[in-house]
């Protein structure tokens, strides 16, 4: 599907954080680890996503990657607690997640992938 081994990289590692932002949603819903179905399911999401990153790295410097993938689970969980859970999207918080974006968005201006 992509002939480029780095824009195949940047696929699989979207999709990492992708699941970065689903498994710590699915462990708020585990109660404090009391119910097991969101346990299993935060687990696997997370094993999954800690799998996409790893063979993202093959062709993406792991400096990139990691913050990208941190960054990009951070501000989707962040995102997330504030839409589905009710968290305060007070003005400071939201400037906060915005400055992890625009830390992603920098280092993948650099160049260096």
């Amino acid at each position: 599907m992509f002939a480029n081994p780095v824009t195949w990289s940047w696929v699989l590692l979207s999709l990492a954080g992708l699941l970065e932002i689903a498994w710590p949603i699915a462990l708020k819903y585990s109660e404090g680890f009391t119910r097991p179905v969101p346990i299993a399911i935060s687990l696997a999401l997370g094993l999954a996503s800690f799998a996409l990153l790893g063979v993202a790295t093959k062709h993406l410097p792991i400096g990139t990657a990691y913050v990208a993938w941190m960054g990009f689970g951070a501000a989707g969980a962040a995102i997330l607690g504030m839409v589905v859970f009710g968290e305060s999207a007070s003005p400071i918080r939201l400037a906060c997640v915005g400055l992890v974006i625009l830390g992603i968005v920098g280092l993948n201006l650099t160049g260096n992938h």
